[in-house]
């Protein structure tokens, strides 16, 4: 084994549900987890940035659970991992940090042991690591995602993001996990609830595809799980009337959240600085984020050394 090499991976945060979406839309943002996977003898792991005193230091680390993943699905032993991560993405806030772990982790051991998997592979993978397709699917694609899951398996659909969009994320200083955000929710929902989330998962894709703003307004509106999350996230009611009051194009919970999410144009700072304002009135320590919608997913920006 060489164990001078190293591979460095960008995996960029995301969006999911997008409002009546839950657990199939899913969109890419430009910040990005940035991790460097080399080959040793004895695994070591340096985190900086977000979750540097939290996050695992050994073999439990996400992103090398990943990598042993993809590893034993080719069939490959390694002794051990050298790993440097630098997270940009909050933790447990709604924006994707444990799918970003995890694409990168794959996209890393695929390219460092050559094992030639396809984005399709690697993304049957790490829908079984999570759980859930809705935000690895945009991790590792890039733009506006579609998923779908059956006894057929995985179906997924890509688009480029609508040109000129930008997310506004309020981000309170406090963590919601996703399976906290989950058991909130009722295990059966009405017939009506489930029409109207249908017909409003339809529409919210089609605006985004078409670009048209003011039928993503209309369309973002939730039954299934927003109801039901709101009281984990303080302020939320306010913090989404503000932003429509500022401009917005439309609102929604980030992921499972407490991250509030909001899409504008060019009054980007203006819609987060009324949405900042009102979580802070409501006592809610905070802060913001204007971010673009990325085209590109994880990706390696230098090549194997």
């Amino acid at each position: 084994m060489d164990f001078e090499r190293t591979v460095t991976v960008q995996a960029p945060a995301t969006t999911a549900n997008l409002g009546p979406g839950f657990d199939c839309l899913g969109m890419a943002l430009d910040f990005c987890n940035t991790v460097e996977l080399g080959l040793a003898e004895e695994t070591r792991v340096e985190v900086a940035g977000f979750g540097a005193d939290t996050l695992p230091t050994d073999g439990r680390n996400l992103i090398l659970r990943s990598a042993g993943k993809l590893a034993a699905f080719v069939g490959r032993s390694v002794p051990g991992w050298r790993l440097k991560q630098h997270n940009e993405i909050h933790l447990a806030r709604g924006m994707g940090s444990s799918s970003s772990a995890i694409v990168a982790g794959l996209v890393a051991a695929n390219a460092l042991l050559e094992a030639g998997l396809d984005d399709r592979q690697i993304l049957d993978i790490a829908v079984e690591i999570e759980g859930h397709p809705d935000n690895v699917a945009p991790a590792l694609l890039g733009g506006l995602t579609v998923c779908c899951t059956d006894d057929e398996g995985l179906g997924v659909a890509r688009f480029e993001p609508p040109p000129g969009l930008l997310a506004c994320l309020a981000i309170p200083d406090y963590e919601v996990s996703t399976e906290a955000a989950r058991k909130v929710m009722p295990q059966t929902i009405s017939h009506a609830d489930g029409v109207f989330n249908t017909c409003h998962a339809a529409a919210v894709l089609a605006a985004l595809v078409s670009g048209d703003m003011e039928l993503l307004g209309q369309a973002m509106k939730d039954r299934l799980h927003e109801p039901y999350r709101a009281p984990l996230v303080k302020g939320m009611q306010q913090c989404t009337r503000a932003a429509r009051e500022a401009g917005a194009y439309a609102t929604a919970l980030s992921g499972s959240g407490p991250t509030v999410i909001a899409f504008a144009g060019d009054n980007a700072e203006q819609v987060l600085s009324a949405m900042l304002a009102a979580l802070r009135a409501e006592g809610v320590t905070c802060e913001g984020r204007v971010a673009k919608l990325s085209a590109e997913g994880a990706r390696l920006p230098d090549a194997v050394v």
